[in-house]
């Protein structure tokens, strides 16, 4: 289609309590190393793996659900989704 852009996905990957763990750049235009660092990062938090969430002012969990956050990358904001054991980094 006229004005999309193709983007050629980055993927990173990295190990999670003896399991790989990927962060994938969707938009193909943050710098490799970053990624890197921002993948390492989430590893030593330990925000991979399957946790439970309860929702605000809800009495019901649910296990799995995804975490998101806004994310800068040089001067590009960002927004990142951690599920289970992978991690995506699309366009604001």
């Amino acid at each position: 289609m006229a004005g999309e852009r193709q983007a050629n996905e980055q993927v990173v990957t990295g190990i999670y309590q003896g399991r790989e763990v990927t962060l994938t750049d969707k938009t193909g235009e943050a710098p490799r190393q970053e990624l890197q660092e921002i993948l390492d990062s989430l590893i030593r938090e330990d925000k991979f793996g399957i946790a439970g969430m309860s929702n605000s002012g809800s009495g019901t969990i649910q296990i799995g659900a995804p975490e998101g956050a806004h994310i800068q990358i040089g001067q590009g904001l960002y927004r990142l989704i951690v599920t289970g054991y992978e991690a995506y980094v699309d366009a604001f």
